[in-house]
């Protein structure tokens, strides 16, 4: 696993964009894994060493405003425009003649946004517990605590808050979390610890009043072969939701994981059997144990 950085243009002027590598830097193909909103390419670490043994190259950034990136002078930027344009760069960088992309919640929009526009170089997308069409209740309640910024006094106190917050990443091991929390929090000047994200990325849940979010025609420009992966219990991707994204757009396939709220770690062997298997067979997912049948996509008139 390799450390990297590249500048990446704001309107203010340059911020960093931190990134890992593993697996052979020459290939000409790569796996980009994208995070969630308050969350860090270091989440990915499990799913990047099981493909990187299969002989992929796979790329986890922190998107700015997270983990070792570096944070907006003016937070009214923070939003995906900005995502957008930053993993555009970041494309350049690895100089590949196309990618998979692997997105939970923010990660996958910011993919599917990419993979709606024409020319695009993703190959496959995947997409964790997110859809086209966000309730405005799952918004309500990240914004709950999106603009929060405690201090914890150490590393047990964090990983309580962690495992209230994220509760919905399902059943973890201890290590897991503790994986979750190390690289989620930052020391302090104080010696306390906080989370490793700009308080300032919930002005976009903030600034106005919070609606349901539609993306369906940016989903119905997506042609890519899609995956989506939802979590049983989630309050952000809809059982209904994800069956229309069965119907329309790419015609996805569909795996839902028992034991998951929003939104499933990929930490879980099972979990990430089926990310590899979609990626690195034939384009098809395997049932995860216990889950619903997969639903299959929509056949072509």
């Amino acid at each position: 696993m390799l450390r990297r950085t590249l500048k990446a243009l704001d309107p203010d002027g340059f911020h960093d964009v931190a990134y890992v590598e593993w697996g052979d830097p020459r290939l000409r193909s790569a796996v980009v894994c994208v995070h969630g909103l308050t969350r860090n390419g270091r989440d990915f670490d499990a799913l990047a060493s099981a493909l990187a043994a299969e002989g992929r190259r796979v790329i986890c950034p922190d998107i700015v405003g997270r983990g070792k990136s570096g944070r907006l002078r003016n937070p009214v930027h923070y939003g995906y425009p900005q995502y957008c344009a930053d993993m555009a760069a970041l494309l350049a960088r690895l100089d590949v003649d196309h990618v998979d992309w692997v997105g939970t919640s923010m990660g996958g929009l910011i993919g599917m946004l990419l993979a709606s526009r024409p020319g695009h170089p993703i190959r496959r997308l995947v997409m964790n517990d997110v859809g086209p069409f966000i309730p405005k209740a799952a918004l309500e309640r990240i914004a709950s605590y999106v603009s929060l910024d405690p201090a914890f006094p150490d590393l047990e106190a964090a990983e309580q808050a962690f495992r209230r917050t994220y509760a919905g990443f399902g059943d973890l091991t201890d290590a897991q979390w503790r994986h979750l929390v190390r690289h989620g929090t930052v020391r302090r000047a104080d010696g306390s610890l906080g989370f490793v994200y700009d308080p300032g990325i919930a002005l976009a849940f903030t600034a106005a009043p919070l609606g349901d979010m539609d993306l369906w025609p940016a989903w119905d420009l997506v042609s890519c072969p899609t995956l989506v992966l939802r979590g049983a219990d989630s309050d952000l991707l809809s059982a209904e939701t994800a069956a229309e994204m069965a119907e329309r757009g790419p015609k996805a396939q569909i795996v839902e994981i028992p034991n998951c709220g929003h939104a499933p770690a990929l930490m879980d062997e099972g979990q990430i059997e089926v990310v590899r298997a979609y990626l690195l067979a034939e384009g098809r997912p395997v049932p995860f144990p216990g889950s619903k049948p997969v639903i299959e996509p929509a056949s072509s008139p």
